[in-house]
């Protein structure tokens, strides 16, 4: 199994935030896609930014994480949008994320 970081544009950083939401290896972040990866964090608490998004559509793909531009970035910030609005409660607070997280307290969502 590899390591996080032995993808392009994943450093200690962006590999602790996926560490902490159970995406342990380089193999278990391919398999679930940038998409699925991403939502996991938001609902894992993370505080959602367009660019981390892209950056980890581009690393997936090999790219420079400076490589998204023009209408690949336009239809990357609607699905970013679209996730956000679906993964991300702003009004939950941190001990509840936090509760939630370890599985103390279930948050329901309407």
């Amino acid at each position: 199994m590899a390591e996080l970081t032995s993808i392009r544009n994943i450093g200690p950083a962006f590999a602790a935030s996926l560490k902490a939401v159970g995406i342990t290896t380089a193999e278990e972040l391919r398999a679930l896609g940038a998409d699925a990866a991403y939502t996991k964090m938001l609902e894992g608490g993370s505080r959602p930014h367009f660019i981390g998004y892209y950056v980890l559509h581009m690393a997936l793909q090999g790219r420079p994480w400076n490589d998204c531009k023009g209408e690949e970035k336009k239809a990357l910030r609607k699905q970013f949008d679209q996730i956000k609005a679906g993964s991300f409660d702003e009004d939950r607070s941190e001990l509840e994320r936090f509760l939630n997280q370890i599985g103390v307290v279930a948050v329901a969502k309407e």
